[in-house]
């Protein structure tokens, strides 16, 4: 049986607690949807905001909802190395030992002392979709993405909940040396 499932390429984006919502944008500022995503519930946000490092800046950064317990930075490693903050790669949420850096947003600053990770490749699955296919949570899984310029990733965290959906999430650097795009399919080897 083939272990399919389809990919998604994730840019730069920020998740945010209310407190730096507010901060950013004003006192009882709510995040507003801009599209779906591909996990339920969660959602790009029309809203946006500067990243400054110590070298360099990214301006209009997506903001991804609902709000977060803790607010995090997601960058690739290009874009780490573009505005001079070394990220590790971790898994989201996990950001104990990561460094932080400045956000600027139309109504204030907010300065973050940690957050800013390159986030490990990982697959969503549903608990139906891992129980299939005999996936624990946190396995760690080889997946083929196919195409012209096909390659194998190795070490693809399994996180499995039942308020996922199957999903592949790649960053930018992955896709691009893989030739891949949001939409394509992906298959676990092992």
């Amino acid at each position: 049986m083939s272990k399919t499932v389809p990919v998604g390429v994730s840019a730069r984006h920020i998740h945010l607690t209310q407190e730096h919502v507010e901060a950013l944008f004003g006192p009882g500022y709510q995040l507003t949807e801009f599209k779906p995503l591909s996990q339920p519930g969660q959602f790009a946000a029309n809203e946006t905001v500067a990243v400054i490092g110590s070298k360099g800046k990214f301006d209009k950064v997506r903001i991804l909802g609902p709000v977060r317990p803790a607010s995090q930075v997601e960058i690739s490693r290009t874009d780490a190395f573009a505005i001079g903050v070394k990220a590790p790669v971790r898994e989201s949420g996990s950001i104990e030992g990561t460094p932080g850096l400045t956000l600027k947003g139309p109504a204030g600053e907010v300065v973050l002392e940690k957050g800013v990770i390159v986030a490990a490749r990982h697959i969503h699955f549903h608990t139906s979709d891992a129980a299939k296919w005999g996936i624990a949570d946190k396995q760690l899984l080889k997946v083929r993405l196919g195409g012209e310029r096909g390659l194998v990733l190795e070490n693809v965290i399994a996180r499995v909940s039942e308020n996922f959906a199957l999903d592949m999430h790649i960053d930018t650097d992955e896709a691009n040396a893989a030739g891949a795009s949001n939409g394509d399919t992906a298959e676990i080897v092992d």
